[in-house]
């Protein structure tokens, strides 16, 4: 089931399935590296605050507005 990014507990591992959003911010997360079908795996969700993520073994810090904009499901 697809829950927007900011949902996601730490700890869990997650597949980016799509993004709710204009052009500019598709193209801002596609060059952090953040597109359909890559895995993340959620490292803090702490109100309030940026959620950290960690993608191809980087991490990345996000807004929790990006982050409601961005939908994932469970990694299978």
């Amino acid at each position: 089931m697809n829950m927007p990014l900011a949902m996601a507990r730490p700890g869990e591992e997650v597949v980016l399935v799509g993004i709710n959003a204009g052009f500019g911010l598709r193209k801002k997360l596609a060059d952090m590296g953040l597109f359909p079908g890559v895995p993340l795996r959620i490292v803090q969700s702490q109100l309030p605050g940026p959620v950290i993520i960690e993608v191809r073994g980087s991490r990345l810090a996000l807004g929790r507005g990006m982050t409601q904009r961005i939908m994932v499901r469970e990694r299978q």
